[in-house]
C-alpha cells in the first residue's frame, strides 16, 4: 500500500472521535506532519492526555481538544458553533461512532442512540460547518462509514417496531453515505469535496474487539483514511464511496435521489438543523 502524502502544515483538520482507535491514529499521523488539529472526544481527561502525548511526541503545539458528547444534540451543535468561530477549516473528518450494540439505548434527546451518534452527528457538523469549509476552500469532508450497510425504513428510522443492533449500525452507516452524496452535490462547484469510506474490516478497535475477530490492521484503515484527507490526486474527487482504497458501489438506496431527500427531511426534523440550500448561502 502506498502511504498517503503528508498534509500541508498550514491546514486545519477537525477529527471527531480522536481519543481512540482510528481517530487517535490519524491524529498522531497528522500531528507529526505539523498540521493544525482540532481533536474531539467526549472525555476531557482522555483528551488532555492525548494532547500531552502528541505535544511530547511531535513538538506540534497547534493542537487543541474539544469535548462533546454526541449523545446530546445540544453538545454536537455547541461543538459546531465553536469550530465555526475559527478562521478556517480545511478538512472535517467525521470519524466518531458506535459499533454494534447488544441492547437498545436512547440518547439524551430520546432518539435511538446509534442513529444519533453514527449519523445525526455527522449531519449536524456537516451542515453547520459548511460555511466555514466553503470560505476555506479548497477543503474536504471525509465521512468514516462502513461496508456494513442496510436500507432505511423511513417510517421507522428509530427502529421502534423492532430494534436490532446490526440494523441500527448498518442503517446509520448507509445514511452517512447518502448524506455524503447529497452534500457533495450541494458543494460540487465550491471547491469543497465530500467523500465516504470503509477504511478496513474489523480493525483492532474497542467497537470491534468485544464482538468480532480482528481481520485488518489499524495501519490499513489509517492509510486509507489519511489518503482521503491528504492525497492531492483526490483533490477533485467528490460524492464517492471508497471501500478501503478503491472507489466502490454502496447499497442501492444511496443512489436513490428520493430516498436521499427523505433522509434530509427526517434529519432536519430530528435535529432542527436545516440542510444548506446553496453554497452561496453558506459563504
Amino acid at each position: 500500500m502506498t502511504p498517503a502524502p503528508p498534509l500541508a502544515s498550514a491546514q486545519t483538520v477537525l477529527i471527531t472521535g480522536a481519543t481512540d482507535g482510528l481517530g487517535r491514529a490519524l491524529a498522531r499521523k497528522l500531528a507529526a506532519q505539523g498540521a493544525t488539529l482540532i481533536l474531539h472526544g467526549r472525555d476531557q481527561a482522555k483528551g488532555d492526555a492525548l494532547l500531552a502525548e502528541l505535544h511530547a511526541e511531535t513538538g506540534n503545539n497547534r493542537i487543541t481538544f474539544e469535548k462533546a458528547d454526541f449523545s446530546s444534540l445540544a453538545e454536537i451543535r455547541a461543538l459546531a458553533d465553536r469550530v465555526a468561530d475559527r478562521d478556517r477549516l480545511d478538512v472535517l473528518v467525521n470519524n466518531a461512532g458506535m459499533g454494534v450494540e447488544l441492547a437498545r439505548k436512547d440518547s439524551a434527546d430520546a432518539l435511538e442512540l446509534t442513529f444519533q451518534v453514527d449519523y445525526l452527528a455527522t449531519y449536524v457538523l456537516s451542515c453547520l460547518l459548511t460555511p466555514l469549509l466553503v470560505r476555506s476552500a479548497p477543503a474536504r469532508v471525509v465521512n468514516v462509514s462502513s461496508a456494513g450497510q442496510a436500507p432505511l425504513d423511513f417510517d421507522d428510522v428509530m427502529l421502534e417496531r423492532g430494534w436490532d443492533g446490526v440494523q441500527a449500525y448498518c442503517q446509520a452507516k448507509l445514511a452517512q453515505i447518502m448524506l455524503t452524496i447529497k452534500h457533495a452535490e450541494l458543494l460540487r462547484d465550491s471547491g469543497v469535496t465530500v467523500n465516504a469510506l470503509h477504511p478496513a474490516s474489523y480493525m483492532p478497535t474497542k467497537i470491534v474487539t468485544h464482538l468480532y475477530t480482528v481481520q485488518s490492521t489499524l495501519e490499513e484503515g489509517l492509510e486509507n483514511t489519511a489518503r482521503l484527507v491528504t492525497d492531492p490526486e483526490l483533490g477533485k474527487v467528490t460524492g464517492t464511496y471508497f471501500n478501503r482504497a478503491r472507489a466502490a458501489r454502496a447499497h442501492a438506496q444511496a443512489y436513490d435521489a428520493g430516498a436521499r431527500a427523505r433522509l434530509i427531511k427526517i434529519s432536519e426534523r430530528l435535529t432542527g438543523v436545516p440542510f444548506p440550500q446553496t453554497p452561496s448561502l453558506a459563504s
